[in-house]
């Protein structure tokens, strides 16, 4: 089929490469992998993977390649990925003329954050963007671990802990404090250590210390004394209810227990760690007006409650 150009000029179409596989290459430009791209698009990992070799037929070359940290753009994917960008934008903007709305954000934004910190954070965030903006769709991912060097299949993730990141575009956030709490109950049982060595005498709550990627979120990596017991967990929020409950001294973020009364500060003044938290994305995923917006209301939140941060 031809159809005549502004200016006479004929194009056929068959010689395009097909728009919707354009968007598919966006897509796994951003998520890096094609199960994360067939979860979102609601086809499978053999859909697109057929899709992405017709738009490397199509455009004579490839536009994917493969490296230790996963799915990669070529030279010509990064220009197919430009024409994708100018695509998903137009028709963003046409389905919002016939929508008679304003609104430029729609689709789905995939974030992967610690637990303690999303929930406290990240999730008030997204439910006011979202209040704002109905169109748009967030999965929101607990993962306490260090930023992933392969390909995550998020758009956005949130890590806490020192960096060492080559392939992805590193946002600060904030820093927060780690802090020693137990429970009243604790306290008057067992009365409180008086020095850090003392700590050795009582019960501990803190991270699996073998399961745990972040080291600085540990027991062992504060050179804090071998205490009596442990209690360990992967959830932040088993060990602040086991310290709630009275399992012993627990290594807290203090935004979840700064100022709450279930939880008595132990030796404020001797022992706190600092850890910064961190966004990192892909810059396919950075240029996304969706995850821009969702990245703004991160930094807002954290902005508007820097105080139970810092505490």
């Amino acid at each position: 089929m031809h159809i005549p150009e502004s200016r006479g000029v004929l194009v056929d179409l068959r010689r395009l490469p097909s728009p919707d596989d354009l968007l598919i290459l966006l897509t796994v430009a951003r998520l890096g992998r094609f199960n994360a791209v067939a979860e979102t698009l609601g086809t499978t990992h053999t859909t697109i993977s057929r899709r992405i070799l017709a738009l490397d037929k199509q455009l004579g070359g490839r536009t994917l390649e493969r490296s230790p940290h996963g799915w990669e753009l070529t030279d010509l994917g990064q220009d197919a990925v430009a024409a994708a960008e100018a695509i998903e934008g137009t028709l963003g903007a046409l389905t919002n003329r016939i929508a008679h709305s304003e609104d430029v954000l729609s689709g789905l934004v995939r974030i992967s954050t610690p637990d303690g910190f999303g929930a406290e954070f990240v999730a008030p965030a997204l439910v006011r963007l979202q209040q704002g903006h109905p169109q748009l769709n967030v999965e929101m991912l607990s993962a306490t671990r260090k930023v992933s060097q392969n390909r995550s299949g998020v758009d956005l993730e949130v890590v806490v802990g020192n960096l060492d990141v080559s392939n992805a575009q590193t946002i600060f956030l904030s820093n927060y404090f780690l802090r020693l709490y137990t429970s009243p109950q604790y306290a008057r049982e067992h009365g409180l250590p008086a020095t850090l060595d003392d700590v050795r005498q009582h019960g501990f709550v803190s991270y699996v210390e073998s399961a745990l990627q972040v080291a600085e979120l540990g027991h062992r990596s504060t050179q804090l004394p071998v205490p009596r017991s442990s209690f360990q967990a992967t959830s932040i929020f088993a060990q602040l209810e086991a310290v709630r409950h009275g399992a012993g001294i627990g290594l807290l973020p203090n935004f979840l227990a700064v100022g709450d009364p279930d939880f008595v500060p132990v030796l404020p003044d001797d022992f706190q760690r600092q850890l910064p938290i961190w966004a990192v994305a892909r810059a396919e995923s950075l240029r996304s007006a969706p995850v821009q917006a969702v990245l703004a209301a991160v930094r807002t939140e954290i902005s508007d409650r820097q105080e139970v941060l810092a505490g």
